[in-house]
């Protein structure tokens, strides 16, 4: 037998288990022993909180942007500017095991294993077992969608058994998930108070569902799903976009699913990857956002720029435009937290030629710096899943599955609405193309910085048309000391060249060091 273990072994699962009875592990406990844990409703809990630590990164999240169109990363030594351009991108990038870790779905395995032991309430048991599920049904998710065939392992392995580990057929997985998350949402309470706030519910079981049925176009079926959701009369779209990502809106009526984050200084997020270089206190300007993006967003009216009726005037760029565009990034000109941001200013620690920065960064969750407190440790949720995105969702799948009707622009028409926009024109959007164009944009809009627009491109099949050849930042001006900008050029800075293969790079490379551990472990095709 060989000498290491692969992943997904890693450590004794029962030392990890030092959570507490609260969520988020706010009380730490003391290291429990196999022998003594399952003794009580606490013991469970804790060992469910366990599963929930390292279930997803709100950083991850948002910096999987820069792994799209949608934006850039200025610094090679961050591990994210490989994940847009690929030019780097292969089996030994340290990132690229990220996803390729099996620490939760072992704790989750770990904890179903053992939780019958535990003399607890049969509806706590069900719950619990509910919410790991849920858990471990995520991690199956994100695997399959990053490498494709993806090992399913449903329980501890043995240190032989995990040598010989195979990837498991992606249709296989997704059928394992699909099931899994029909079979749990009924177990689960439709919200939670107090403390439980931000556990996983009947929900968000049904929206991650309908979103895994979506991205392998089981189009009727994720129809479905959404309309369960909406049937529950649980969620609402917040009144206010911008105000959704404030940390005195948290858990809001619109939030299904959250990565938390308390004030504990233990459980918070780094969110300077956002915040310009010159922000007091210190930004990092990492997550740049790209002209594309920027061009993507409609005039107020709901017509695009390109539409010569639409009113776009190229000198005022952000003038009239979806209000969208300036709640979700800083342009040229804009202030923040005291500051005018100047990326065209060689005296800025943002002045863009310095580590290639577009001139647009991101503004979505850090609009209230005064809020946040130290940008570097914040106590904001990240969101997951939004009921936005079930609205977009079930309009989308019934586009797809040709069941085009009132309730597919309603939908819509919710989202835009809410933002800002008239109703979608019915005479323009009035065939499968045309909606469909619609929809990507909405989506593509609606949820920018929210770590999606990757899986779309993946699954729409569009890297070869959006991820290649050059991409561009914003156009030369000058900008005076109250924001006022002056166009000196009519082009826009370039930032890179990209290159995309659709033969390789709608998948990740498995980490090399698993191959050479796994023997049973194949690498992905061109890597």
């Amino acid at each position: 037998m060989k000498g290491n273990k692969i992943l997904i072994i890693l450590w004794l699962l029962v030392a990890t288990f030092t959570s507490c009875s609260d969520f988020l592990d706010r009380q730490p406990l003391t290291s429990y022993s196999e022998s003594s844990l399952w003794t009580g409703d606490n013991d469970a809990i804790a060992a469910a909180n366990a599963c929930y630590s390292g279930f997803e990164d709100g950083q991850w999240v948002i910096y999987m942007d820069v792994a799209s169109d949608n934006g850039h990363n200025a610094y090679p030594w961050e591990g994210w500017q490989e994940f847009g351009n690929m030019q780097l991108l292969n089996s030994n990038s340290w990132r690229t095991g990220t996803k390729f870790n099996f620490t939760t779905i072992t704790r989750c395995n770990w904890f179903l294993q053992n939780i019958d032991n535990a003399p607890i309430d049969k509806q706590l048991s069900d719950r619990l077992k509910g919410e790991v599920r849920f858990i471990r049904a995520y991690r199956l998710f994100q695997g399959s969608q990053f490498y494709g065939d993806f090992p399913l392992i449903t329980k501890v392995l043995t240190a032989e058994e995990a040598n010989e580990v195979s990837r498991t057929p992606k249709a296989k997985v997704v059928d394992f998930i699909i099931k899994e998350l029909g079979e749990i949402a009924p177990s689960l309470p439709t919200s939670y108070t107090g403390n439980d706030q931000g556990r996983i519910t009947q929900g968000a079981a049904l929206a991650l569902k309908a979103r895994v049925e979506l991205f392998n176009e089981k189009f009727t079926e994720s129809a479905n799903t959404c309309k369960s959701i909406m049937d529950l009369n649980v969620y609402s779209l917040f009144p206010n976009y911008q105000d959704l990502f404030r940390v005195t809106n948290e858990f809001n009526s619109e939030i299904i699913l959250e990565k938390v984050y308390s004030s504990d200084p233990d459980q918070r997020i780094g969110i300077m990857i956002l915040a310009p270089e010159d922000t007091p206190g210190g930004g990092w300007s990492s997550v740049n956002i790209n002209q594309s993006l920027v061009d993507t967003y409609e005039m107020i009216n709901g017509r695009t720029i390109n539409d010569p009726l639409s009113g776009y005037d190229v000198d005022q760029p952000f003038k009239n435009r979806d209000p969208r565009l300036l709640q979700t990034l800083i342009v040229p000109g804009s202030e923040f937290a005291g500051i005018i941001f100047n990326p065209f200013n060689p005296q800025s620690l943002d002045y863009w030629p310095m580590y290639n920065y577009t001139g647009y960064v991101g503004r979505k969750y850090i609009h209230y710096k005064e809020e946040l407190g130290d940008l570097y440790r914040a106590s904001l949720n990240i969101p997951l899943i939004r009921y936005a995105e079930v609205l977009l969702t079930y309009a989308e799948a019934k586009i797809e599955s040709t069941q085009i009707d009132a309730s597919v622009y309603d939908a819509i028409d919710q989202v835009r609405n809410r933002a800002g926009l008239p109703a979608v024109d019915r005479t323009l959007y009035s065939s499968q193309a045309k909606l469909r164009e619609l929809i990507r944009r909405e989506r593509r809009v609606e949820l920018a910085l929210e770590g999606l627009r990757w899986y779309d491109i993946q699954r729409w099949k569009i890297g070869n048309e959006v991820m290649n050849g050059p991409i561009y930042g914003a156009r030369e001006c000058t900008i005076d000391d109250l924001g006022n900008v002056t166009y000196t050029s009519t082009k826009h800075i370039k930032i890179e060249d990209r290159t995309f293969d659709p033969a390789k790079n709608y998948l990740w490379p498995i980490p090399q060091s698993q191959v050479d551990l796994g023997k049973n472990l194949i690498q992905n095709p061109g890597y």
